[in-house]
């Protein structure tokens, strides 16, 4: 018999909570958070919208369209952040500034991110964004885990031998804390793994299991 991740439940119930131009617009510092990142074209609304089972997170045709960091939350402690889309090169200078700078002060002085979910497409990893967050969440010791999307826009050896290729980079310059695992939207591939981070980071691992019938 099989035991339902208990993450299951609160991503199907989540809903959106506040969006903040601003650290100091963002909820009570308290609980759970766990943050999305990636380049604005990464797949980053796709993949929140599939592991919640909701359109939370708002796709676009034109990337760089999250402007704002996006709260969602999933119970009374716990909640995922949209970060927004970095790299886009239609985005004005100053707002990409601005959001850098707020970015920055999130990242660096919120007590309750747990960990960070970073997105990269297959096709295109390890930006120079990609290389900036790995080496953010390396030095201020905050757990990381990548997802490479769009999986299905490969067979599935290529992608695995992405997925390889990366994780031995990852190894070489940033150690063997960081994990990565293969993601489609579409295919609702990688799913379960996710959860089990999420899980993981929001303690949930080992509360309310709950039996699932064969």
């Amino acid at each position: 018999m099989q035991l339902k991740n208990p993450i299951l439940g609160l991503c199907q119930q989540s809903t959106f909570m506040l969006s903040a131009a601003k650290v100091d617009q963002c909820p009570d510092d308290e609980g759970f958070e766990v943050a999305f990142a990636g380049r604005s074209n990464a797949g980053k609304s796709s993949a929140l919208n599939t592991l919640t089972h909701a359109s939370l997170a708002r796709t676009s045709k034109t990337p760089g369209r999250t402007q704002l960091l996006n709260f969602f939350k999933l119970d009374d402690d716990r909640r995922l952040v949209d970060l927004p889309g970095y790299g886009y090169a239609k985005v004005p200078i100053p707002l990409k500034l601005h959001w850098q700078r707020h970015l920055e002060a999130y990242l660096g002085g919120r007590e309750s991110l747990k960990g960070l979910i970073l997105m990269m497409d297959i096709r295109h990893p390890m930006t120079d964004f990609d290389l900036l967050m790995l080496d953010w969440a390396v030095a201020s010791g905050m757990p990381m885990h990548i997802l490479l999307t769009k999986a299905d826009k490969l067979t599935y050896g290529a992608a695995k031998n992405v997925l390889l290729k990366v994780q031995s980079d990852i190894r070489k310059g940033w150690g063997d804390a960081i994990t990565i695992q293969l993601f489609s939207a579409p295919k609702r591939l990688g799913l379960e793994e996710a959860y089990t981070v999420l899980a993981g980071w929001m303690e949930l691992a080992d509360k309310g299991a709950e039996p699932v019938e064969q």
